[in-house]
């Protein structure tokens, strides 16, 4: 069996402790300031309008359309009732995830009144005076219904951001492949030893044996986050106070590496990082993604043979999984922020029936997500959202072990990912790179200004 990390040794005594978030930003991004451009060009006759990566389009996946038609469908309800207008604005993902639009956009006074925002991007907004305020539109009991969904969207007690979803991570295996293997549920790994092993007889067969995510960027260090957790390690700790160079940050590293170095998780994404394609391509057969992969598979494969497992362990860790997801935000500079705010919380912060119903026919529908407010997740249990298997191992095995995505600003992000890429793709000491990383933490919180980093 191949073994994990036997050469880590304890870090050395030391007493030492980006700029840009996304490709392509601008340095200027980084900077709180650069966020203060007031007015919302896009918008026009009073108009809102909402910058997201779903819809309105069409196209050749079923998956796409069913959101697509989600987002249409909101935008015409609450155009159907109010006077102030909604228009959606598609910008295509790649443009939204990895380029400079979004956050080039704000710096010069054009950001949309509604946008989509992650977790990673929440500080980038809220210090930068962006966000408007969402608690006082949101219905009594809402905030209670989020539960711990809402705190990396919260400031003071305050809601700037409201979850659409929870997006668990787990292991996703080729089931033909892995019997061509001569596996069997027996040999689903529950330790980071026998994934190395099981990935190592996968790869024998002519397929990428492991499948970790190799762009950088937010994603990638959203999927590397949950090793580092297992093993007790953090970036910040409870006091924000850096705490990156440590032994689990180490063999955290030390995985990916040797899951590189050994031949098992190959140095770039297989079939373009589409999951479903690479399965159905014999490209892949192991490979860490999220839950919504569920509905990838629904539309494009619906008889294929997958699974489902949570992430193996470290020797002497605990099962943690990172919780990502899309929150509507309203934009404190834009054209109408009172309306732009009204919309998010009616669209997802009502306790009304039809918004709980809205949030459960996106998490179970539209998308395959762990639905982030107890109202819509029991709906969704109870309307069958969750009998699938690989949904019902999401709902009751993987989502209960998960983790909030850290809220980190781009030049820590950019530290993580850095110490990420040099220990996974350049071979590079892991000792040498988590300490260059700690350092740069470190100065940088040290004069950081802006809400709490944790």
């Amino acid at each position: 069996m191949l073994q994990h990390g036997k050469d880590a040794a304890p870090p050395p005594p030391t007493r030492r402790r980006f700029l840009t978030g996304m490709a392509g930003a601008a340095g200027a991004l980084a900077a709180p300031a650069a966020l203060t451009g007031c007015g919302s060009a896009g918008s026009g006759g009073g108009e809102l309008v909402f910058w997201n990566f779903y819809g309105p389009q069409h196209g050749p996946d079923p998956a796409a359309n069913r959101q697509s038609e989600w987002f249409t469908k909101l935008v015409a309800d609450w155009n159907a009732r109010e006077r102030v207008k909604v228009r959606l604005q598609y910008l295509p993902t790649s443009a939204y995830l990895n380029g400079s639009k979004v956050p080039t956009a704000f710096a010069t006074g054009a950001g949309p009144d509604i946008f989509l925002c992650s977790p990673g991007d929440f500080l980038r907004y809220y210090n930068g005076g962006v966000l408007e305020e969402l608690t006082p539109y949101l219905d009594k009991g809402v905030v209670e219904d989020y539960g711990s969904t809402l705190t990396s969207r919260m400031v003071e007690d305050k809601v700037y951001a409201l979850p659409m979803e929870n997006e668990p991570l787990a292991m996703f295996y080729d089931v033909g492949a892995w019997e061509k293997a001569g596996l069997s549920e027996g040999d689903i790994p529950k330790t980071w030893d026998q994934l190395l092993d099981v990935g190592d007889k996968l790869r024998r067969r002519g397929r990428a044996g492991l499948v970790f995510e190799t762009q950088p960027g937010y994603f990638q260090n959203f999927t590397w986050y949950p090793w580092m957790w297992q093993g007790g390690g953090d970036v910040l700790d409870r006091e924000g106070a850096p705490a990156f160079d440590s032994r689990a940050t180490r063999q955290a590293l030390q995985l990916w590496q040797d899951a590189v170095r050994h031949g098992i998780a190959p140095r770039t994404n297989p079939a373009a990082g589409d999951l479903v394609a690479g399965f159905r391509s014999g490209q892949a057969a192991l490979w860490q993604n999220g839950i919504w992969q569920v509905a990838g598979f629904k539309a494009a494969a619906p008889k294929y043979r997958y699974g489902v497992f949570k992430l193996p362990v470290p020797a002497g860790g605990k099962y943690v999984t990172a919780l990502g997801g899309w929150s509507f935000c309203a934009n404190a500079r834009g054209r109408d922020p009172e309306a732009a705010a009204r919309f998010c919380a009616w669209a997802l912060g009502s306790m009304r029936e039809d918004c709980v119903a809205r949030m459960t026919e996106w998490c179970t529908v539209a998308k395959s997500d762990v639905a982030p407010r107890t109202s819509a997740l029991e709906l969704g249990a109870r309307k069958g959202g969750y009998d699938a298997a690989a949904m019902r191992a999401f709902k009751d095995e993987i989502f209960p072990g998960g983790r909030a995505e850290p809220r980190y600003p781009p030049v820590v992000y950019k530290a993580i990912s850095d110490a990420v890429q040099g220990s996974m793709l350049a071979g590079r000491s892991v000792s040498s790179q988590a300490e260059r990383a700690a350092e740069s933490i470190a100065a940088y919180t040290k004069s950081y200004q802006g809400a709490s980093l944790i």
